[in-house]
């Protein structure tokens, strides 16, 4: 459970998901990565290393340029936990609809 709630942790800021959008493309370069961002390249390397303790992201040195790479299995693993209420959310849907229905007769 802590590595699910580090992943949470990790998707509940704003900037870190948008990162993770980028992300979601192909790799990019930090500077390239923190360019759309009213922030300094360290904020953004901070929002980064974030993501990389959550195992969201992976950064590589090549020459003196860093390249983050998206990791996505974490968030297979929260999107599976959150599957698991899917069932509640159908079930309440189903019910609201009843009751709607119930009224306008």
């Amino acid at each position: 459970m802590a590595k699910l709630d580090q992943t949470f942790a990790a998707l509940s800021d704003g900037t870190r998901r948008a990162i993770i959008e980028k992300l979601a493309l192909g790799e990019v370069s930090l500077s390239d990565l923190a360019a759309p961002f009213s922030m300094t390249q360290t904020a953004v390397s901070k929002h980064v290393r974030v993501l990389s303790d959550a195992g969201l992201v992976s950064v590589n040195k090549r020459g003196r340029t860093r390249f983050c790479t998206l990791e996505a299995l974490p968030m297979k693993a929260a999107t599976d936990w959150l599957n698991t209420y899917q069932t509640f959310w159908g079930d309440a849907f189903v019910a609201l609809s009843r009751h709607i229905e119930g009224e306008r007769q």
